[in-house]
């Protein structure tokens, strides 16, 4: 079995690391000056502290952090693996551009440690369900790809590096971009005072989509704040396309707006939104 490292072990990160160490995989992380909460979840994880060379020396690292950090995670790391005689294949699975991704792959490139460019789709892996899709593009995908044997669902992504940033990019901004429509629309109902019959109207002509705001509302809030940066990576992927790049400039606006505390009345609309939503969603399912 290889030894893997997965920097950091955030929500994602530690329950991609638990499915792991579930199959047999020593799993590194760094540890430094994270919080005792962070600690505590890495153990839960199955996870060892690691410093930077030991990290440096595993057979794969995977880079599973917040998009404005994934550049920095690599500068950081870069003397550590141009040290490092036996290098590692580097996969930043981050939710970033094209761009920021090949800038990140030059930094790399740099060390000798070959590059791959990863995305992860959907939820953190929970026992018993199959888990996110993890989609990787590059040169030579047969490490990745031997992943499979140890529970995660890993999947090629033809076009080189940046294909799979591009999927993404693409796939976060329709499913994190409905979300952000959709809570400036009903913002705009409550504050006309017409939130209860647009409500109403989608419980009987869009039921599917009133369910998803339903659930995808109070699954929204605690993570806002950490969509800005993705919406503004989206700005840079739509950079040939000033009027989407624009759609998603604001979505990053209405996130940061939610996640601060003039937000919070904002926040409460759309929770009682969700909450009457579901309730009319269930209404509307037993009639």
């Amino acid at each position: 079995m290889p030894t893997i490292a997965v920097i950091a072990p955030g929500a994602m990160g530690s329950a991609v690391a638990r499915r792991l160490t579930e199959n047999g995989v020593r799993v590194l992380t760094s540890l430094t000056g994270r919080s005792a909460g962070t600690r505590a979840r890495a153990r839960a994880a199955g996870m060892s502290h690691a410093d930077d060379a030991e990290i440096a020396a595993a057979d794969l690292i995977l880079s599973i952090v917040p998009p404005a950090d994934a550049a920095g995670l690599a500068v950081r790391l870069a003397p550590s693996l141009a040290a490092q005689p036996k290098k590692p294949v580097y996969v930043d699975c981050n939710a970033v551009s094209p761009a920021t991704v090949h800038g990140i792959a030059a930094i790399i490139a740099g060390t000798g440690a070959p590059f791959l460019d990863g995305a992860i789709l959907g939820l953190p892996p929970e026992p018993g369900a199959k888990g996110p899709r993890v989609y990787v593009a590059g040169d030579d995908l047969a490490p990745l790809m031997a992943l499979r044997a140890c529970g995660l669902d890993m999947r090629a992504c033809a076009g080189g590096v940046g294909a799979a940033s591009a999927l993404k990019m693409a796939y976060a901004g329709i499913n994190k971009g409905l979300k952000a429509v959709a809570a400036a629309i009903v913002l705009g109902a409550e504050r006309a005072g017409a939130a209860d019959a647009l409500r109403a109207e989608l419980a009987e002509s869009e039921p599917e989509l009133l369910a998803r705001f339903a659930g995808g509302f109070p699954d929204m809030m605690p993570k806002a704040y950490r969509w800005v940066a993705e919406m503004h990576e989206i700005v840079d992927f739509l950079a040939p396309d000033p009027a989407g790049g624009a759609i998603f400039a604001g979505a990053a606006e209405t996130f940061a707006h939610l996640a601060t505390p003039e937000g919070e009345d904002d926040v409460a609309t759309l929770l009682a939104f969700a909450e009457a939503a579901g309730g009319s969603s269930r209404t509307r399912g037993s009639s």
